[in-house]
Formats: structure tokens, sequence, C-alpha cells
């Protein structure tokens, strides 16, 4: 909100995001609210406000992860209420976007380990629905995760290794750029979880999407198995077994795979103070509406 004001006052027409997912996040919030006449920006949030034109903006991509930088979307968190919320629309595109693999050398292994497991995620809840026939989507998902899991050892033993920083900042952009989406049905309710715990508790993006992966797809199981199970078999070369055999064993490498990036998968191992949370996310789902989430709008909150 202090930069919009700056943005005003000193009659700023192109803005230019230097960073991360949250940067290029913020950047699109000034993009839209610049233009915005409405009473309050957050408006664009809290109704959900498509975002036809926005101030131009260019992005320079300094840490893997979102893939904001050839989106139109952006999450923004407010402090004040705890909450975190989408927003997106065509005005929204980068005019521009810089990637450098060579970034990464410069990033904490954590962040590096959260880029990843973001970029996993982002390609799962596009991915991990129901069969539809959609042959070559369900490849290019396979593919983008297949390289993740690829490059991932690679990446934080050396980030300065240019291929496999290459190939991890390339994976963190095709996952979220929207071409595997396209005339498949999606999930993201792990995502519309995963914002509450961040909003709540300051958890990392990334950690909290590891927290609730495992659970959410076990909660699911019989609507996702034959997803799972050809997830298990494509990308984690699980051959043995039933449907069921595979499907399981695909959330338990799903959640090696978090851990082997050091990522942690339950809610108490990051804050001790999680009595009442589930109650609290499921109210402020109701409060909004969101009575049906996932691709068959079943998951309700109560």
């Amino acid at each position: 909100m202090d930069a919009l004001q700056v943005i005003k006052t000193e009659n700023i027409t192109y803005l230019l995001a230097v960073g991360g997912g949250s940067v290029i996040d913020g950047t699109k919030f000034l993009s839209s609210a610049a233009v915005y006449e409405g009473e309050t920006p957050w408006d664009i949030l809290t109704k959900n406000i498509r975002t036809e034109k926005g101030m131009p903006f260019g992005t320079v991509l300094t840490l893997p992860a979102t893939g904001s930088e050839m989106n139109y979307g952006a999450v923004i968190t407010r402090k004040e209420t705890q909450e975190k919320l989408a927003m997106g629309g065509p005005g929204l595109f980068p005019e521009f976007s810089i990637l450098d693999p060579q970034v990464i050398r410069s990033i904490p292994k954590r962040q590096i380990a959260n880029g990843l497991a973001d970029a996993f995620t982002h390609v799962l809840e596009q991915y991990m629905t129901y069969p539809t026939g959609a042959l070559l989507q369900d490849r290019f998902a396979e593919s983008i995760l297949q390289t993740l899991i690829e490059v991932a050892p690679k990446v934080l033993k050396d980030p300065t290794d240019y291929k496999a920083a290459s190939n991890f900042m390339w994976s963190c952009t095709m996952a979220l750029n929207g071409l595997i989406q396209k005339g498949v049905p999606t999930d993201w309710a792990v995502h519309a979880m995963g914002h509450e715990l961040t909003a709540l508790f300051g958890i990392d993006h990334a950690r909290t999407l590891a927290v609730i992966t495992p659970s959410h797809y076990k909660f699911n199981f019989e609507a996702k198995k034959e997803k799972l199970a050809q997830y298990a078999t494509r990308v984690w070369n699980i051959t043995d077994g039933s449907i069921d055999d595979k499907a399981y064993a695909a959330i338990e490498k799903t959640e090696a795979f978090f851990h082997d990036l050091g990522i942690d998968t339950k809610l108490s191992d990051y804050t001790k103070d999680y009595e009442g949370t589930a109650k609290k996310i499921a109210d402020r789902f109701i409060d909004r509406g969101w009575l049906g989430l996932g691709e068959h709008q079943s998951l309700s909150p109560r």
C-alpha cells in the first residue's frame, strides 16, 4: 500500500519486479491497484475482480518457484486480517520476463527446496484428478514432474550446475504458465488450504503444500486413485500391485520426495499452536462461500 501511494504521487507509469513469486505477485497487485477506481484495492481480491488492463510491468526472476513470471495470476497476503487471497486477469501478464538460471547460486538451500516443492505441487494440482483421455496433457505434466525429480538433488548439491539450474527454472515456469491445465480438470484445494496456513502461521507457501498434499490424496483416495496409479507407474516406475497398491505407493513416494528436499510434512512440525486450525479455516471458507473444492467441487468445509 505504501508503494501504491508512491505510484500515484510520483505518477509512475511502468513497474519492474525483481525477485521471486512474492515480489512479482506484489507487482501484479500494484499493476491492478494503480488503475483500480473502486473504494479500496483490497476489493480486487475479496470481490474477485478480474483485471482486464493493468499498469505495464516486466519481471527479472531471482527465485524459480511460482511461475508468476509467465502467467496472469497472483496471491496476496494481508497481515491485518491474516488472509491470503488470489487475483488475476489478462491485464496482469508481464510484458517481458528475464530468466537467468545463474541466480540460483545465491539462493539459500531452503528456498531452492521450496521452489522445487512449489513447482512440483503446481503440476500435481493440475494433473492429480481423474483420467480424461488428455494424453498429451498428462505427458506434459509427467515430464515436468520427472524433470524436477531428476534435477532436485543436483541443484541442492551444486547450485552452480548451470544445466541443472536451467532445467529447474524452466520446469517451474512451465508448471504454471497455463499449458498443462488446458482441457483437463484441475484441483487447487491443496493451495486453498495451504494459503490459510501461510496466512495464519507464516509457514513458507511450499511447505504448507507439502503438509496438505499427502493427506489430501489419502482423504480423496477413491476419487483420485486411478490417476495416482498412473502417476506411480509413469513418474515413479512403480509397476507391481493393484491400482490401490500403486496409488498408495505414489502417495508415499510423494511424501518421501518432500522429505528428501528437507521439507517436513506435518503441521505439528511447524507450530505447536495448531488447535482449532481446521475449524478456523472451514469457517473462513464458509464465510466466503467456498462450499465445494476440488475437481468435483465435492470437498466441503464441513
